[in-house]
């Protein structure tokens, strides 16, 4: 019915958000330490850590694709999720967070519209319910 392929710009957008993050973190974390005349590497560091881990991450995390069928959502790596048994989908900044009604939560990464993968989902598991 329908395949959540993730997007690349949505991946290197979260990957910039990260790197900012831990730009400050690194900053202010050294000033504390009594480093500030040093806390310029901090930043540095920071951002090429997100950077390596962006690029060395990204062949494998754009693979993942998960697919919508009539009464199964199926995920990378053998993970698949009856329709009847989610029972909650949120976004979560780029990302759709699946909970099932044992607890269990998967996380459809890096998705240009998370509303829309939601949309499809709710509506597949109402289809289903009414079979």
């Amino acid at each position: 019915m329908a395949q959540f392929a993730p997007d690349r710009k949505t991946y290197l957008r979260s990957h910039l958000i990260m790197a900012l993050a831990a730009m400050v973190v690194a900053y202010v974390a050294l000033v504390l330490l009594g480093r500030g005349d040093e806390a310029w590497v901090g930043p540095i560091a920071a951002i090429a850590a997100i950077a390596f881990r962006g690029w060395f991450l990204m062949s494998e995390a754009l693979a993942e694709v998960w697919s919508l069928t009539q009464t199964t959502l199926k995920g990378p790596y053998g993970k698949s999720v009856p329709l009847g048994q989610i029972a909650k989908t949120r976004s979560i900044t780029g990302a759709v967070q699946v909970i099932t009604h044992s607890g269990d939560k998967h996380l459809i990464k890096y998705q240009a519209d998370p509303q829309a993968v939601i949309a499809q989902i709710e509506a597949a598991k109402r289809r289903d319910t009414q079979d």
